[in-house]
């Protein structure tokens, strides 16, 4: 399960990646951007540096995904992918190939989520089986 949802938070993020490397191809994109703004918002150390978050914690799950023991995973996952979930959309889609990669993330978010709820713990505490005996 740790594999699984390290992957799919992998395959988010080639989403996200692809769906901004898009964005660089599109007519009059750099222009704007050399105009310093993007989508008439004008590009700041603190918009970057909001950028730089939100792409570092779905990096920061791939690994979260594999060293967490379960309890913390199954929770981390779950709350992260559920915040990405409704994050992701507000910023919206313009054309698309961004709609198309926007389903895609949400897929991604939504598996995350669908396999750490049923995840179940590989090894059941002890104490439970003690307390039957």
């Amino acid at each position: 399960m740790k594999a699984k949802l390290s992957t799919l938070w992998m395959f988010f993020l080639f989403n996200i990646i692809f769906r901004d490397i898009h964005e660089f191809v599109e007519p009059g994109f750099m222009e704007e951007v050399l105009t310093g703004t993007v989508n008439g918002n004008p590009i700041t150390e603190h918009m970057l540096l909001l950028g730089g978050v939100m792409i570092e914690v779905p990096i920061a799950m791939v690994l979260l995904s594999r060293v967490l023991p379960y309890s913390a995973n199954r929770w981390t996952n779950m709350i992260v992918a559920i915040l990405y979930g409704v994050l992701v959309p507000a910023f919206g889609t313009t054309d698309l190939d961004d709609t198309f990669h926007l389903v895609m993330e949400i897929a991604a978010l939504s598996l995350v989520i669908w396999s750490a709820w049923r995840w179940r713990n590989p090894s059941p505490k002890r104490h439970a089986m003690s307390q039957e005996a």
